[in-house]
């Protein structure tokens, strides 16, 4: 998927992706909504009181993986439908409200955590978290996954714009891109995405 990914963008930017079979296309993006599903409302936010600090670590892991291919299947999506002279047969309601239910998801619940302390929150209802402590017990793998992962998600916010101007959606479905394009403004540390999403409130805007 994450090759996927690449070369999407990459025939996008050539102007060659409407070259590709229609039923070929949908089919393939039908099938990217079930990997996009997968991640969409995983929270890679745990803490088990009785697991060890290695299974902890291993859950987290299995965890961001699924949630990087769903991010990898979204981008891919995106890609897709953004791409110049594209049937209107692409652009599929449910593949589209996915991605966003995906990105809204991880920004609340994954990254905004990661990004700013005032949305670290203990689970067990301490209020915000400010151990130092266990934000140093985080691996630098898994600090270089969640900026891998903030990339790509500014990569579909950026993307989203995009397709709203190209595809009249749906009344639902753009309250909620203009809820994803707002809050970023509210968080400190997310100046990359603060960039993407006011590209996409101008197209909501012009919407």
């Amino acid at each position: 998927l994450s090759e996927l990914g690449s070369e999407s963008a990459k025939i996008k930017a050539m102007g060659i992706m409407d070259k590709l079979s229609t039923d070929k296309t949908v089919k393939v993006l039908n099938i990217l909504e079930k990997n996009i599903q997968d991640g969409s409302k995983l929270s890679t936010l745990l803490n088990h009181n009785n697991d060890t600090e290695d299974e902890e670590r291993l859950w987290r892991d299995l965890i961001m993986e699924r949630v990087t291919k769903s991010a990898d299947a979204s981008l891919t999506a995106i890609n897709i439908m953004t791409s110049p002279n594209m049937p209107k047969a692409v652009y599929i309601e449910d593949v589209i409200e996915r991605v966003i239910q995906y990105t809204k998801f991880h920004l609340q619940n994954t990254l905004y955590p990661q990004y700013d302390p005032v949305y670290r929150v203990d689970p067990h209802g301490g209020g915000v978290l400010s151990s130092k402590a266990k934000r140093a017990k985080c691996s630098t793998h898994k600090q270089r996954v969640i900026v891998m992962l903030y990339n790509k998600v500014c990569d579909i916010v950026s993307s989203l714009s995009e397709l709203l101007e190209i595809q009249l959606l749906t009344d639902t479905t753009i309250l909620q891109v203009s809820s994803m394009g707002i809050t970023p403004f509210f968080v400190e540390n997310v100046s990359e995405l603060q960039l993407c999403a006011i590209k996409l409130v101008t197209a909501v805007s012009i919407f």
